[in-house]
Protein backbone atom coordinates (compact mmCIF):
# COMPACT_ATOMS: atom_id res chain seq x y z
CA UNK A 1 0.00 0.00 0.00
CA UNK A 2 1.47 3.50 -0.62
CA UNK A 3 2.57 5.49 1.55
CA UNK A 4 0.09 7.76 2.94
CA UNK A 5 2.58 11.10 3.77
CA UNK A 6 3.46 10.82 0.10
CA UNK A 7 2.49 13.75 -1.53
CA UNK A 8 2.79 16.34 -4.53
CA UNK A 9 3.35 19.87 -4.56
CA UNK A 10 -0.01 21.99 -5.20
CA UNK A 11 0.33 24.33 -7.96
CA UNK A 12 1.82 27.71 -6.77
CA UNK A 13 -0.52 30.62 -6.22
CA UNK A 14 0.92 32.32 -9.11
CA UNK A 15 1.35 30.77 -12.98
CA UNK A 16 4.70 31.21 -13.59
CA UNK A 17 6.48 31.39 -17.30
CA UNK A 18 9.39 29.22 -17.83
CA UNK A 19 9.82 30.34 -21.59
CA UNK A 20 13.17 32.23 -21.29
CA UNK A 21 14.31 30.02 -18.22
CA UNK A 22 17.66 28.20 -18.69
CA UNK A 23 17.52 25.02 -16.11
CA UNK A 24 19.98 22.59 -15.72
CA UNK A 25 19.61 18.91 -14.11
CA UNK A 26 22.43 17.09 -12.82
CA UNK A 27 21.94 13.64 -11.53
CA UNK A 28 23.60 10.77 -10.06
CA UNK A 29 23.78 7.65 -12.02
CA UNK A 30 23.08 4.97 -8.76
CA UNK A 31 20.15 3.48 -8.28
CA UNK A 32 19.12 4.07 -12.47
CA UNK A 33 15.89 2.83 -12.74
CA UNK A 34 14.39 5.49 -10.22
CA UNK A 35 16.92 8.57 -11.27
CA UNK A 36 15.26 8.10 -14.76
CA UNK A 37 11.76 7.64 -13.31
CA UNK A 38 12.79 11.12 -11.30
CA UNK A 39 14.29 12.81 -14.21
CA UNK A 40 11.70 12.26 -16.71
CA UNK A 41 9.13 13.78 -14.40
CA UNK A 42 11.24 16.69 -13.72
CA UNK A 43 11.31 17.39 -17.48
CA UNK A 44 8.02 16.48 -18.11
CA UNK A 45 6.85 19.42 -15.43
CA UNK A 46 9.64 21.86 -16.75
CA UNK A 47 7.87 21.97 -20.30
CA UNK A 48 4.54 21.97 -18.90
CA UNK A 49 5.97 25.58 -17.57
CA UNK A 50 7.34 26.61 -20.61
CA UNK A 51 10.60 26.24 -20.49
CA UNK A 52 12.00 24.56 -23.65
CA UNK A 53 13.42 21.07 -24.48
CA UNK A 54 16.83 22.98 -25.96
CA UNK A 55 16.93 24.53 -22.49
CA UNK A 56 17.15 21.84 -20.25
CA UNK A 57 20.64 21.00 -19.61
CA UNK A 58 21.22 17.33 -17.92
CA UNK A 59 24.81 15.87 -16.67
CA UNK A 60 25.29 13.33 -14.73
CA UNK A 61 27.35 12.37 -12.29
CA UNK A 62 28.52 9.22 -10.65
CA UNK A 63 27.02 9.33 -7.07
CA UNK A 64 25.08 11.81 -5.20
CA UNK A 65 28.51 12.68 -2.78
CA UNK A 66 29.06 14.39 -6.16
CA UNK A 67 26.17 16.30 -7.05
CA UNK A 68 27.50 19.80 -4.80
CA UNK A 69 30.75 19.94 -6.61
CA UNK A 70 28.83 19.22 -10.25
CA UNK A 71 25.98 21.87 -9.30
CA UNK A 72 28.74 24.82 -8.37
CA UNK A 73 30.61 23.74 -11.29
CA UNK A 74 27.58 23.70 -13.63
CA UNK A 75 26.70 27.17 -12.75
CA UNK A 76 29.71 28.34 -12.95
CA UNK A 77 30.57 26.91 -16.39
CA UNK A 78 27.00 28.32 -17.09
CA UNK A 79 28.32 32.17 -16.25
CA UNK A 80 31.45 31.73 -18.42
CA UNK A 81 29.69 30.35 -21.24
CA UNK A 82 27.20 33.30 -20.92
CA UNK A 83 30.15 35.69 -21.10
CA UNK A 84 32.22 33.86 -23.83
CA UNK A 85 29.01 34.32 -26.08
CA UNK A 86 27.78 38.22 -25.37
CA UNK A 87 28.71 40.57 -28.47
CA UNK A 88 32.15 42.09 -27.92
CA UNK A 89 32.34 45.47 -27.78
CA UNK A 90 35.28 46.10 -29.96
CA UNK A 91 32.92 44.14 -32.98
CA UNK A 92 29.84 46.16 -31.61
CA UNK A 93 32.02 49.32 -32.21
CA UNK A 94 33.41 48.48 -35.40
CA UNK A 95 30.58 47.64 -36.97
CA UNK A 96 28.92 50.69 -36.19
CA UNK A 97 31.98 52.48 -38.01
CA UNK A 98 31.80 50.59 -41.27
CA UNK A 99 28.37 51.86 -40.97
CA UNK A 100 29.30 55.30 -40.90
CA UNK A 101 31.97 55.25 -43.71
CA UNK A 102 30.03 53.12 -46.25
CA UNK A 103 27.55 55.92 -47.76
CA UNK A 104 26.45 53.79 -50.32
CA UNK A 105 25.01 50.68 -48.93
CA UNK A 106 21.34 50.28 -48.87
CA UNK A 107 19.44 50.16 -45.52
CA UNK A 108 16.43 48.36 -47.21
CA UNK A 109 18.09 45.62 -48.84
CA UNK A 110 20.40 44.87 -46.35
CA UNK A 111 20.10 41.35 -44.59
CA UNK A 112 19.10 41.94 -41.37
CA UNK A 113 20.48 39.74 -38.22
CA UNK A 114 17.59 40.43 -35.08
CA UNK A 115 18.91 38.12 -32.85
CA UNK A 116 15.10 37.63 -32.03
CA UNK A 117 14.66 35.33 -35.68
CA UNK A 118 17.42 33.33 -33.72
CA UNK A 119 16.15 30.15 -32.79
CA UNK A 120 18.42 28.17 -30.47
CA UNK A 121 19.62 27.58 -26.94
CA UNK A 122 19.85 30.07 -24.54
CA UNK A 123 23.09 30.65 -23.24
CA UNK A 124 22.60 33.03 -20.51
CA UNK A 125 23.86 31.39 -16.62
CA UNK A 126 21.48 28.93 -15.57
CA UNK A 127 18.34 30.36 -13.73
CA UNK A 128 17.73 27.24 -11.55
CA UNK A 129 19.53 23.95 -11.16
CA UNK A 130 17.93 20.81 -9.94
CA UNK A 131 20.83 18.23 -8.70
CA UNK A 132 18.63 14.59 -8.33
CA UNK A 133 20.23 11.71 -6.49
CA UNK A 134 18.68 8.77 -4.46
CA UNK A 135 20.45 7.19 -1.30
CA UNK A 136 18.96 4.26 0.40
CA UNK A 137 19.58 3.09 3.92
CA UNK A 138 22.21 0.02 3.68
CA UNK A 139 23.34 -1.62 6.95
CA UNK A 140 26.44 1.07 7.70
CA UNK A 141 26.72 4.51 8.37
CA UNK A 142 27.54 5.74 5.22
CA UNK A 143 24.09 6.63 4.60
CA UNK A 144 23.82 9.06 7.05
CA UNK A 145 27.00 10.57 6.39
CA UNK A 146 26.31 10.78 2.68
CA UNK A 147 23.13 12.43 3.04
CA UNK A 148 24.53 15.19 5.65
CA UNK A 149 27.17 16.00 3.25
CA UNK A 150 25.03 16.17 0.90
CA UNK A 151 22.14 18.24 1.84
CA UNK A 152 24.88 21.03 3.49
CA UNK A 153 26.86 20.76 0.38
CA UNK A 154 23.87 21.60 -1.83
CA UNK A 155 22.44 24.41 0.43
CA UNK A 156 25.88 26.36 0.37
CA UNK A 157 26.25 26.16 -3.11
CA UNK A 158 22.76 28.19 -3.68
CA UNK A 159 23.83 30.88 -0.49
CA UNK A 160 27.20 31.53 -2.54
CA UNK A 161 26.33 31.49 -5.95
CA UNK A 162 22.82 32.94 -5.73
CA UNK A 163 21.35 30.50 -7.92
CA UNK A 164 18.03 28.51 -6.89
CA UNK A 165 19.66 25.24 -6.12
CA UNK A 166 16.36 22.35 -5.78
CA UNK A 167 16.67 19.66 -3.34
CA UNK A 168 16.07 16.82 -5.27
CA UNK A 169 17.66 13.82 -3.64
CA UNK A 170 15.98 11.13 -1.99
CA UNK A 171 16.52 9.99 1.45
CA UNK A 172 15.03 7.00 1.60
CA UNK A 173 15.18 4.50 4.18
CA UNK A 174 14.12 1.06 1.69
CA UNK A 175 13.88 0.25 -1.77
CA UNK A 176 10.23 0.49 -1.61
CA UNK A 177 10.09 4.02 -0.75
CA UNK A 178 12.30 5.06 -3.00
CA UNK A 179 10.16 3.49 -5.85
CA UNK A 180 6.97 5.02 -4.54
CA UNK A 181 8.52 8.50 -4.51
CA UNK A 182 9.70 8.23 -7.95
CA UNK A 183 6.27 7.14 -9.22
CA UNK A 184 6.56 3.92 -10.25
CA UNK A 185 5.89 1.97 -6.95
CA UNK A 186 5.90 -2.34 -7.42
CA UNK A 187 2.07 -2.60 -7.32
CA UNK A 188 0.00 -0.46 -9.41
CA UNK A 189 -2.06 1.21 -6.68
CA UNK A 190 1.02 1.68 -4.89
CA UNK A 191 2.75 3.65 -7.71
CA UNK A 192 3.26 6.67 -5.23
CA UNK A 193 3.96 9.85 -6.62
CA UNK A 194 6.47 11.38 -8.97
CA UNK A 195 8.93 13.94 -6.92
CA UNK A 196 10.39 15.02 -9.76
CA UNK A 197 7.69 16.67 -10.39
CA UNK A 198 7.64 18.74 -7.44
CA UNK A 199 10.86 19.96 -8.60
CA UNK A 200 10.64 21.44 -11.44
CA UNK A 201 7.62 23.43 -10.08
CA UNK A 202 10.32 24.45 -7.95
CA UNK A 203 12.51 25.02 -10.14
CA UNK A 204 10.27 27.47 -12.23
CA UNK A 205 9.20 29.63 -9.26
CA UNK A 206 12.41 30.18 -8.03
CA UNK A 207 14.09 31.33 -10.84
CA UNK A 208 10.98 33.64 -11.50
CA UNK A 209 10.80 34.68 -8.08
CA UNK A 210 14.70 35.12 -8.10
CA UNK A 211 14.43 37.09 -11.07
CA UNK A 212 12.45 39.68 -9.40
CA UNK A 213 14.30 39.65 -5.93
CA UNK A 214 17.60 40.87 -7.64
CA UNK A 215 15.93 43.58 -9.40
CA UNK A 216 14.34 44.44 -6.16
CA UNK A 217 11.03 43.79 -7.31
CA UNK A 218 9.39 42.32 -3.86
Amino acid sequence: MSDPTIKGLPPPPTKFDGSNFRIAIVHARWNDAIIKSLVEGTINKLKEQGVKQENIVVKSVPGSYELPFATKQLIEAGKIQSSNAAPSMIASTTNLLSLIDNTTSQPSTEKKTDNASNSGPLTKPFDAIIPIGCLIKGSTMHFEYICDAVTHGLMKVQLETGTPVIFGVLTALNDDQALERAGIGRTEKGKGHNHGEDWGLAAVELAAQNQDWSKGIL
